[in-house]
């Protein structure tokens, strides 16, 4: 299909033309095929007049875990390590394949509507969540969080669940959709397993020239705690596993030290900014200022809504822009096009994607925002509007991979009347109690 956005204002991501004004952006299939100001030749199935519209890359929120949409709120004004041993484990041990598929789309409607268009997620029945988010028509990074709690002696790969879980999802989803799903492998974090499992992990990643995802240094205590037990930061610790060998994402990174940097920087390692998660948590504030001085590439995630509780990543954006402001006392301690990068460009790079970006060659992920809306008006400069004025419920278009899925306030590829009976009808009273 060929679809033409003509009167296009947009924010383009790409060095070479930062900015559209009045311009036309043409996408052939999954692909963007032109961004300039010369209409482009030959007939479209469909012609866009995106006046009073504001064109951005989709956003790419990359760490989340969606089917926690179920949670959100549950066990609020705890720390970390009470909220999830008192409240988060125990319900998601309730959990079974349709609780997950009902959260996973619940949660999928809420990241469409505001402007998402790829994912990062670290979840259990990763195979459940695989075909909903095919379904959806995102793009997403999926892996099945590995947890060890076994001596070391006793670990095997055969009777670990989490390696049996990623063998499965790597031969049955990675690359499903034309590379719409991809399968990373994870370790879900230092405190939660070993080193048998760190090392199984990462020889699969290498064998399979699989990406990472793993929680680091979300807490004082956990990376207190692990350079008390080991000797080295998770970070290092990971290293020393062979953990980083392709890069990775780094969720959370909120007490890396500056040698952590460093070895992520070379390492091409991500840290994946979450800052409302780890406000409400008070697991503090990650010095994304120094990552950034330090070369390391800086992304965005929403967390799970358990944590947050949205999944609005606009929200993530002004916060990371204000948040280092008010911290450091420094103006520019992260700009507008920084903040902006984080969610776009960045965020791809991190997950491996070709997308973030809007340029002929990329993959066709676009959001419209209505810049008719009382808080987008005036707009003296774009960068500015978009991170400190935009909002979720301003988008009003998402196109992923050269389909659109969500259009004024409708979705396209999810039916929400049905998501809601499933979440109200089944999988609430399922966790929590009640008729199953």
């Amino acid at each position: 299909m060929r679809v033409l956005f003509e009167h296009v204002t947009a924010l383009t991501m790409d060095p070479a033309l930062p900015e559209l004004k009045n311009g036309f952006v043409a996408v052939e299939g999954a692909k963007i095929a032109y961004a300039g100001y010369a209409r482009p030749a030959g007939e479209f199935d469909r012609v866009i007049d995106c006046t009073n519209k504001i064109m951005l890359p989709g956003l790419v929120n990359a760490h989340t875990h969606v089917p926690m949409s179920l949670l959100r709120g549950y066990g609020g004004g705890c720390d970390l390590h009470t909220w999830l041993n008192q409240y988060i484990f125990p319900a998601e041990a309730k959990l079974d394949p349709r609780c997950v598929a009902a959260g996973t789309a619940l949660g999928l409607a809420e990241m469409i509507a505001s402007g998402t268009t790829c994912i990062n997620d670290m979840y259990m029945y990763t195979e459940t969540i695989a075909q909903t988010v095919l379904d959806a028509g995102l793009s997403a990074n999926l892996s099945c969080g590995g947890v060890y709690f076994g001596a070391p002696e006793d670990f095997s790969p055969e009777t670990c669940n989490d390696c049996q879980n990623t063998k499965a999802l790597r031969e049955n989803w990675h690359g499903a959709g034309d590379g719409q799903i991809l399968v990373d492998a994870s370790i879900h974090a230092e405190y939660t397993s070993n080193g048998p499992l760190w090392q199984w992990v990462a020889d699969y990643a290498r064998q399979y020239n699989l990406g990472m995802h793993v929680h680091i240094s979300e807490t004082r205590s956990e990376h207190e705690n692990c350079l008390q037990k080991y000797g080295k930061t998770p970070i290092a610790l990971f290293d020393q596993y062979g953990v980083w060998e392709r890069g990775g994402a780094a969720a959370h990174c909120v007490w890396v030290a500056d040698n952590d940097m460093e070895l992520m920087e070379k390492r091409s390692i991500t840290a994946v900014h979450n800052p409302m998660s780890n406000l409400k948590l008070a697991s503090g504030v990650a010095r994304v200022p120094q990552l950034l001085e330090a070369g390391v590439n800086v992304a965005l995630g929403t967390d799970g809504v358990a944590s947050n509780n949205s999944h609005d990543l606009f929200e993530e954006i002004k916060l990371a822009a204000v948040l280092h402001k008010g911290v450091s006392g420094d103006p520019m301690a992260v700009s507008a096009r920084q903040a902006l990068a984080m969610a776009t460009v960045n965020g791809a790079k991190a997950l491996g994607r070709d997308t973030g970006v809007l340029a002929a060659g990329k993959i066709a992920d676009i959001i419209l925002l209505d810049a008719s809306r009382p808080n987008l008006i005036p707009c003296h400069d774009l960068a500015e509007n978009l991170v400190y004025s935009a909002r979720g419920s301003d988008v009003c278009m998402n196109m992923a991979r050269g389909r659109v899925i969500y259009e004024n306030g409708t979705f396209l590829t999810l039916d929400l009347e049905k998501l809601r009976a499933e979440v109200e009808g089944y999988a609430l009273p399922h966790i929590f109690g009640g008729n199953d």
